[in-house]
């Protein structure tokens, strides 16, 4: 499922990178299976066929999807992509410790927070298994 967001600040191309990071990781969108057409998923989210390209460009630049001249784009390395989100939250994490310090939460606390969060985040959404194709929406 793709949900954009129209009041986010961030570009309509970026939010779509973004939720399609989210169904690979999810095992959505499987490894070596091939990505939504360009002028399909434009179609289904109402939006300019160009910014669906550029999201496609921007994922096959970090790595994520490649292509296949004619026959369109692919999922790449979902071992790839998880590692750099885990990086990602990785420095997050380090800014929101050294936050919690300088505010005088210790150890303890700050583990007892972050269990907390991470508890209360939800479960993951479905696999490929459960649903056939993504249900794409805007909001």
């Amino acid at each position: 499922m793709i949900l954009l967001d129209l009041k986010d600040s961030r570009p309509i191309y970026e939010q779509v990178a973004e939720r399609l990071q989210e169904l690979m990781m999810l095992g959505i969108l499987e490894e070596d299976s091939q990505m939504p057409s360009v002028r399909g998923l434009a179609m289904e989210l109402s939006i300019n066929p160009n910014t669906i390209q550029r999201a496609y460009g921007e994922l096959e630049r970090r790595g994520y999807t490649y292509s296949i001249k004619g026959r369109g784009s692919f999922v790449g390395s979902i071992r790839k992509l998880k590692e750099a989100r885990k990086a990602e939250l990785e420095s997050k994490l380090q800014t929101l410790a050294r936050e919690a310090k300088t505010v005088g939460i210790d150890r303890r606390e700050f583990a007892d927070m972050a269990h907390k969060a991470y508890d209360e985040g939800g479960p993951p959404e479905k696999k490929k298994e459960d649903t056939d194709t993504p249900e794409v929406r805007n909001e």
